[in-house]
Protein backbone atom coordinates (compact mmCIF):
# COMPACT_ATOMS: atom_id res chain seq x y z
CA UNK A 1 0.00 0.00 0.00
CA UNK A 2 1.33 3.43 -0.92
CA UNK A 3 1.41 6.12 1.73
CA UNK A 4 -0.02 9.44 0.59
CA UNK A 5 1.95 11.52 3.11
CA UNK A 6 5.23 10.09 1.83
CA UNK A 7 4.20 10.62 -1.78
CA UNK A 8 3.09 14.21 -1.27
CA UNK A 9 6.06 15.33 0.83
CA UNK A 10 8.74 13.28 -0.89
CA UNK A 11 9.85 11.47 2.26
CA UNK A 12 10.43 7.81 3.14
CA UNK A 13 8.74 7.65 6.55
CA UNK A 14 5.39 9.42 7.16
CA UNK A 15 6.63 11.24 10.26
CA UNK A 16 7.02 14.99 10.75
CA UNK A 17 9.05 16.43 13.62
CA UNK A 18 7.08 19.14 15.40
CA UNK A 19 8.67 22.59 15.04
CA UNK A 20 9.42 23.66 18.63
CA UNK A 21 10.16 27.35 18.14
CA UNK A 22 13.44 27.85 20.06
CA UNK A 23 14.03 24.13 20.56
CA UNK A 24 14.97 23.22 17.00
CA UNK A 25 18.26 23.53 15.22
CA UNK A 26 20.05 22.16 12.18
CA UNK A 27 21.35 19.10 14.03
CA UNK A 28 17.90 17.90 15.12
CA UNK A 29 16.11 18.76 11.88
CA UNK A 30 18.87 17.28 9.76
CA UNK A 31 18.83 14.07 11.79
CA UNK A 32 15.06 13.64 11.37
CA UNK A 33 15.18 14.21 7.62
CA UNK A 34 18.25 12.01 7.24
CA UNK A 35 16.32 9.24 9.04
CA UNK A 36 13.55 9.45 6.43
CA UNK A 37 11.05 11.78 8.11
CA UNK A 38 10.48 15.50 7.62
CA UNK A 39 12.53 17.71 9.91
CA UNK A 40 11.04 21.17 10.43
CA UNK A 41 12.83 24.33 11.53
CA UNK A 42 10.90 26.37 14.13
CA UNK A 43 10.66 30.14 14.30
CA UNK A 44 13.89 30.77 16.25
CA UNK A 45 15.74 27.62 15.20
CA UNK A 46 19.38 27.55 16.20
CA UNK A 47 19.23 30.80 18.17
CA UNK A 48 18.73 32.03 21.73
CA UNK A 49 17.87 35.67 21.05
CA UNK A 50 14.87 37.14 19.27
CA UNK A 51 14.85 39.36 16.17
CA UNK A 52 11.95 41.50 15.12
CA UNK A 53 12.21 42.18 11.40
CA UNK A 54 11.38 39.99 8.45
CA UNK A 55 14.80 40.45 6.87
CA UNK A 56 16.74 39.49 10.01
CA UNK A 57 14.52 36.46 10.48
CA UNK A 58 15.02 35.46 6.86
CA UNK A 59 18.81 35.60 6.97
CA UNK A 60 19.07 33.75 10.28
CA UNK A 61 16.84 31.01 8.89
CA UNK A 62 18.87 30.87 5.68
CA UNK A 63 22.00 30.13 7.68
CA UNK A 64 20.23 27.34 9.59
CA UNK A 65 18.86 25.80 6.37
CA UNK A 66 22.35 25.68 4.94
CA UNK A 67 23.62 23.93 8.07
CA UNK A 68 20.90 21.30 7.60
CA UNK A 69 22.02 20.83 4.00
CA UNK A 70 25.46 19.86 5.30
CA UNK A 71 23.76 16.95 7.12
CA UNK A 72 21.27 15.81 4.48
CA UNK A 73 19.79 16.77 1.13
CA UNK A 74 16.48 15.13 2.02
CA UNK A 75 13.38 17.35 2.19
CA UNK A 76 12.87 19.67 5.16
CA UNK A 77 10.14 22.09 6.14
CA UNK A 78 9.75 25.53 7.73
CA UNK A 79 7.18 26.47 10.33
CA UNK A 80 4.87 29.25 9.08
CA UNK A 81 2.25 31.14 11.12
CA UNK A 82 0.58 33.65 8.80
CA UNK A 83 -1.26 36.63 10.23
CA UNK A 84 -4.93 37.02 9.38
CA UNK A 85 -4.03 40.53 8.19
CA UNK A 86 -1.91 40.09 5.06
CA UNK A 87 -0.85 43.73 4.91
CA UNK A 88 0.51 43.68 8.47
CA UNK A 89 2.23 40.30 8.13
CA UNK A 90 5.95 41.13 8.03
CA UNK A 91 7.27 37.56 8.25
CA UNK A 92 5.42 35.25 5.84
CA UNK A 93 6.50 36.82 2.54
CA UNK A 94 10.20 36.80 3.52
CA UNK A 95 9.86 33.15 4.57
CA UNK A 96 8.17 32.28 1.28
CA UNK A 97 10.91 34.07 -0.66
CA UNK A 98 13.53 32.22 1.37
CA UNK A 99 11.91 28.85 0.73
CA UNK A 100 11.94 29.52 -3.00
CA UNK A 101 15.55 30.70 -2.92
CA UNK A 102 16.78 27.78 -0.79
CA UNK A 103 14.46 25.18 -2.34
CA UNK A 104 12.66 24.21 0.88
CA UNK A 105 9.71 22.12 -0.32
CA UNK A 106 7.27 22.10 2.63
CA UNK A 107 5.55 24.79 4.71
CA UNK A 108 4.06 23.62 8.01
CA UNK A 109 1.33 26.21 8.51
CA UNK A 110 0.02 26.55 12.06
CA UNK A 111 -2.89 28.51 13.50
CA UNK A 112 -5.73 29.85 11.42
CA UNK A 113 -6.30 28.83 7.81
CA UNK A 114 -4.78 31.39 5.43
CA UNK A 115 -6.14 30.89 1.87
CA UNK A 116 -4.10 33.75 0.41
CA UNK A 117 -0.84 32.23 1.60
CA UNK A 118 -1.79 28.67 0.73
CA UNK A 119 -2.27 29.86 -2.83
CA UNK A 120 1.05 31.71 -2.80
CA UNK A 121 2.99 28.70 -1.52
CA UNK A 122 1.34 26.42 -4.08
CA UNK A 123 2.11 28.86 -6.91
CA UNK A 124 5.76 28.42 -5.98
CA UNK A 125 5.62 24.63 -5.88
CA UNK A 126 5.67 24.41 -2.06
CA UNK A 127 3.50 21.85 -0.28
CA UNK A 128 1.37 23.00 2.66
CA UNK A 129 0.85 20.95 5.81
CA UNK A 130 -1.97 22.62 7.76
CA UNK A 131 -2.18 22.29 11.51
CA UNK A 132 -5.12 24.12 13.09
CA UNK A 133 -4.56 25.34 16.65
CA UNK A 134 -7.87 23.72 17.56
CA UNK A 135 -8.91 21.27 14.82
CA UNK A 136 -12.61 20.76 14.12
CA UNK A 137 -14.90 19.71 11.29
CA UNK A 138 -15.35 23.24 9.96
CA UNK A 139 -11.70 24.22 9.61
CA UNK A 140 -10.95 20.75 8.23
CA UNK A 141 -13.57 21.12 5.49
CA UNK A 142 -12.22 24.60 4.71
CA UNK A 143 -8.67 23.24 4.53
CA UNK A 144 -9.80 20.55 2.09
CA UNK A 145 -11.53 23.21 -0.01
CA UNK A 146 -8.34 25.28 -0.08
CA UNK A 147 -6.46 22.18 -1.28
CA UNK A 148 -3.87 21.92 1.48
CA UNK A 149 -1.67 18.89 0.96
CA UNK A 150 -1.78 17.35 4.44
CA UNK A 151 -3.89 18.03 7.53
CA UNK A 152 -2.69 17.49 11.11
CA UNK A 153 -5.24 16.34 13.69
CA UNK A 154 -3.93 17.61 17.02
CA UNK A 155 -5.34 16.22 20.24
CA UNK A 156 -5.41 17.61 23.78
CA UNK A 157 -2.59 15.19 24.63
CA UNK A 158 0.02 17.38 22.94
CA UNK A 159 2.69 19.57 24.45
CA UNK A 160 3.20 23.21 23.54
CA UNK A 161 0.11 25.27 22.78
CA UNK A 162 -2.74 22.93 23.68
CA UNK A 163 -6.03 23.11 21.71
CA UNK A 164 -8.91 25.04 23.26
CA UNK A 165 -11.21 22.01 23.17
CA UNK A 166 -10.38 19.10 25.47
CA UNK A 167 -10.67 16.38 22.82
CA UNK A 168 -8.08 13.64 23.15
CA UNK A 169 -5.82 12.60 20.30
CA UNK A 170 -7.56 9.31 19.59
CA UNK A 171 -10.94 11.03 19.43
CA UNK A 172 -9.84 13.89 17.20
CA UNK A 173 -8.14 11.59 14.67
CA UNK A 174 -11.38 9.89 13.67
CA UNK A 175 -13.31 13.17 13.67
CA UNK A 176 -10.83 14.86 11.30
CA UNK A 177 -10.36 11.79 9.09
CA UNK A 178 -14.13 11.57 8.61
CA UNK A 179 -14.38 15.31 7.89
CA UNK A 180 -11.85 15.04 5.02
CA UNK A 181 -13.87 12.28 3.32
CA UNK A 182 -10.58 10.79 2.18
CA UNK A 183 -9.59 13.75 0.01
CA UNK A 184 -6.56 14.84 2.08
CA UNK A 185 -4.26 12.62 4.18
CA UNK A 186 -4.37 13.20 7.93
CA UNK A 187 -1.48 13.03 10.37
CA UNK A 188 -1.97 12.45 14.10
CA UNK A 189 -0.41 14.70 16.74
CA UNK A 190 -0.45 14.57 20.53
CA UNK A 191 1.05 12.04 22.92
CA UNK A 192 2.36 9.59 20.30
CA UNK A 193 5.83 8.49 21.36
CA UNK A 194 6.16 4.76 20.65
CA UNK A 195 4.98 2.01 18.34
CA UNK A 196 1.78 1.42 20.33
CA UNK A 197 0.64 4.99 19.77
CA UNK A 198 1.62 4.75 16.12
CA UNK A 199 -0.44 1.58 15.63
CA UNK A 200 -3.46 3.15 17.32
CA UNK A 201 -3.24 6.30 15.20
CA UNK A 202 -3.08 4.34 11.95
CA UNK A 203 -5.92 2.07 13.07
CA UNK A 204 -8.09 5.19 13.40
CA UNK A 205 -7.31 6.39 9.87
CA UNK A 206 -4.19 8.52 10.26
CA UNK A 207 -1.65 8.22 7.46
CA UNK A 208 1.23 9.80 9.33
CA UNK A 209 2.52 11.02 12.68
CA UNK A 210 3.36 14.56 13.77
CA UNK A 211 5.76 14.00 16.67
CA UNK A 212 7.05 16.47 19.24
CA UNK A 213 8.01 15.17 22.67
CA UNK A 214 9.73 12.01 21.45
CA UNK A 215 12.14 14.03 19.27
CA UNK A 216 12.64 16.69 21.95
CA UNK A 217 14.04 13.93 24.13
CA UNK A 218 16.62 12.82 21.58
CA UNK A 219 20.40 13.06 21.69
CA UNK A 220 20.35 15.55 18.83
CA UNK A 221 17.79 17.88 20.42
CA UNK A 222 19.07 21.23 21.76
CA UNK A 223 16.86 20.82 24.84
CA UNK A 224 18.83 21.56 28.04
CA UNK A 225 20.37 18.41 29.52
CA UNK A 226 18.88 18.96 32.99
CA UNK A 227 15.41 19.20 31.44
CA UNK A 228 15.99 16.02 29.43
CA UNK A 229 16.96 14.19 32.62
CA UNK A 230 13.95 15.51 34.54
CA UNK A 231 11.63 14.64 31.66
CA UNK A 232 12.64 10.98 31.30
CA UNK A 233 11.99 10.50 35.02
CA UNK A 234 8.51 12.01 34.70
CA UNK A 235 5.09 10.69 33.71
CA UNK A 236 2.04 12.40 32.28
CA UNK A 237 0.51 12.88 35.72
CA UNK A 238 3.61 14.78 36.88
CA UNK A 239 2.96 17.57 34.37
CA UNK A 240 1.29 20.78 35.52
CA UNK A 241 -1.43 22.31 33.34
CA UNK A 242 -2.44 25.94 33.64
CA UNK A 243 -4.56 28.43 31.73
CA UNK A 244 -2.81 30.99 29.52
CA UNK A 245 -3.13 32.62 26.10
CA UNK A 246 -4.56 31.19 23.89
CA UNK A 247 -5.88 28.36 26.08
CA UNK A 248 -3.67 25.98 28.12
CA UNK A 249 -0.05 24.96 28.63
CA UNK A 250 1.65 22.03 30.33
CA UNK A 251 5.02 22.06 32.05
CA UNK A 252 7.34 20.02 34.19
CA UNK A 253 7.21 21.20 37.81
CA UNK A 254 9.58 24.00 38.80
CA UNK A 255 9.59 27.36 40.53
CA UNK A 256 7.91 29.37 37.78
CA UNK A 257 5.55 26.60 36.54
CA UNK A 258 4.39 26.01 40.13
CA UNK A 259 3.65 29.74 40.44
CA UNK A 260 1.75 29.74 37.13
CA UNK A 261 -0.38 26.81 38.29
CA UNK A 262 -1.26 28.63 41.52
CA UNK A 263 -2.13 31.77 39.57
CA UNK A 264 -4.40 29.69 37.34
CA UNK A 265 -6.17 28.09 40.32
CA UNK A 266 -6.48 31.42 42.12
CA UNK A 267 -8.36 33.03 39.23
CA UNK A 268 -5.71 35.12 37.50
CA UNK A 269 -6.62 36.04 33.93
CA UNK A 270 -5.06 34.30 30.94
CA UNK A 271 -3.36 37.59 30.06
CA UNK A 272 -1.81 37.88 33.53
CA UNK A 273 -0.53 34.30 33.41
CA UNK A 274 0.82 34.74 29.87
CA UNK A 275 2.76 37.79 31.01
CA UNK A 276 4.04 35.97 34.12
CA UNK A 277 5.32 33.06 31.98
CA UNK A 278 7.30 35.61 29.94
CA UNK A 279 5.18 34.79 26.91
CA UNK A 280 6.99 32.43 24.52
CA UNK A 281 10.40 33.59 25.72
CA UNK A 282 9.67 31.53 28.82
CA UNK A 283 9.97 28.43 26.62
CA UNK A 284 13.49 29.45 25.69
CA UNK A 285 14.46 30.10 29.31
CA UNK A 286 13.00 26.84 30.57
CA UNK A 287 13.79 24.44 27.74
CA UNK A 288 16.86 25.83 25.98
CA UNK A 289 18.56 27.35 29.05
CA UNK A 290 17.13 24.83 31.54
CA UNK A 291 16.04 27.51 34.02
CA UNK A 292 12.64 26.75 35.56
CA UNK A 293 12.90 29.79 37.83
CA UNK A 294 12.40 31.97 34.73
CA UNK A 295 10.74 29.64 32.25
CA UNK A 296 8.65 26.51 31.67
CA UNK A 297 9.25 23.14 30.02
CA UNK A 298 6.34 21.90 27.94
CA UNK A 299 5.81 18.26 26.93
CA UNK A 300 2.95 16.10 25.70
CA UNK A 301 1.41 13.16 27.52
CA UNK A 302 3.58 10.75 25.55
CA UNK A 303 6.29 11.56 28.09
CA UNK A 304 5.07 8.52 30.04
CA UNK A 305 6.50 6.19 27.39
CA UNK A 306 10.00 7.71 27.16
CA UNK A 307 12.60 6.32 29.54
CA UNK A 308 15.93 7.13 27.88
CA UNK A 309 17.62 9.70 25.66
CA UNK A 310 18.09 7.95 22.33
CA UNK A 311 19.25 8.98 18.88
CA UNK A 312 16.75 10.34 16.36
CA UNK A 313 17.36 7.25 14.24
CA UNK A 314 16.43 4.94 17.14
CA UNK A 315 13.29 6.96 17.86
CA UNK A 316 12.32 6.94 14.18
CA UNK A 317 12.72 3.17 13.98
CA UNK A 318 10.66 2.71 17.15
CA UNK A 319 7.79 4.76 15.74
CA UNK A 320 8.00 3.09 12.35
CA UNK A 321 7.58 -0.31 13.99
CA UNK A 322 3.97 0.72 14.54
CA UNK A 323 3.34 2.43 11.21
CA UNK A 324 1.13 0.64 8.71
CA UNK A 325 2.59 1.02 5.21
Amino acid sequence: MKNRVCEVLGITNPIIQGPFNWITNAELVGAVSKAGGLGVLGFNAGHSTAVYTGEETKERMRAEIRKVREITRNPIGLNIAPSSNVEQDIFTQPMLDLMVEEKVPVAVMVGNLAPYWISKFHENGIKVVFRAATPNEQNTREAVKEQVDVIVATGFDEGGTIPEKAIGTFSIISLIVDATKGRVPVMAAGGIADERGAKAAFALGAEGLFVGTAFLLSKESPLAENIKEQAIKSKADDLLMYRTIPAFYRSLPGELPNKLLHMSKDGATEEEIYKAQNEYVGMRDGMLFGDLTKGYASFGLGISFIHSIDSVETIMNRLMNGVAL
